[in-house]
């Protein structure tokens, strides 16, 4: 997808439960803001389930992918998903993890933005880290604030609590930010500080 401002990609992040609990808002919003990305729109929210099942895809691809990352996991570090999961099938444990991490996503309050900048998409997933905290640099959000780990997570049946949600494609950021604010709550404005 070729822009033709590239200043102006929009992306969408959300701080997760355990970023808000541990009152980690405003360093994740300072790390954004230091880097030279605009918050332009913002809102705190408790998320239902429903809106939390229609964040996340569907479609079976995805949910393939995700199961089959959760056997990996199992394999790299010796654990049998059939004794533990009930299943093998990446589908199956795909559609479990998507729903520990719609459960996880409605435990507490999140915060929903609107970023935009340069490369905005690749510049908000650097800044987070690997989704996996435990494999994320020092210097990412991730990396620097949580030690959490995807076999602690899968052990207990749970999602990775990695502080922070951020699109990872175009048509991703542009569904999230569909979903997630109208269009009269995105605010255009100049930055002074660039």
């Amino acid at each position: 997808m070729k822009l033709e401002k590239p200043e102006l990609e929009m992306t969408y992040c959300m701080v997760k439960p355990d970023g808000v609990t541990r009152g980690l808002i405003g360093e994740i919003i300072r790390r954004m803001e230091q880097r030279g990305l605009k918050i332009i729109a913002i809102e705190m929210i408790q998320p239902s389930h429903d809106e939390m099942d229609k964040h996340y895809p569907t479609d079976e691809a995805w949910i393939r992918r995700v199961g089959q990352k959760t056997l990996s996991t199992y394999e790299k570090y010796g654990y049998d998903a059939m004794e533990e999961l009930g299943t093998a099938d990446d589908l199956e444990i795909g559609k479990m993890v998507r729903e520990w991490l719609i459960n996880f996503m409605i435990s507490a309050p999140v915060v929903k933005m609107v970023v935009q900048g340069v490369h905005a998409i690749d510049m908000v997933r650097k800044l987070a880290g690997h989704t996996i905290p435990s494999m994320a640099d020092v210097g990412t959000i991730r990396g620097d604030y949580s030690m959490e780990s995807a076999v602690s997570a899968n052990k207990g049946k749970r999602a990775i609590m990695n502080l922070v949600h951020a699109s990872e494609t175009p048509e991703e950021a542009e569904h999230e930010i569909a979903h997630w604010f109208n269009k009269d709550q995105i605010h255009a404005y100049n930055a002074t500080c660039q």
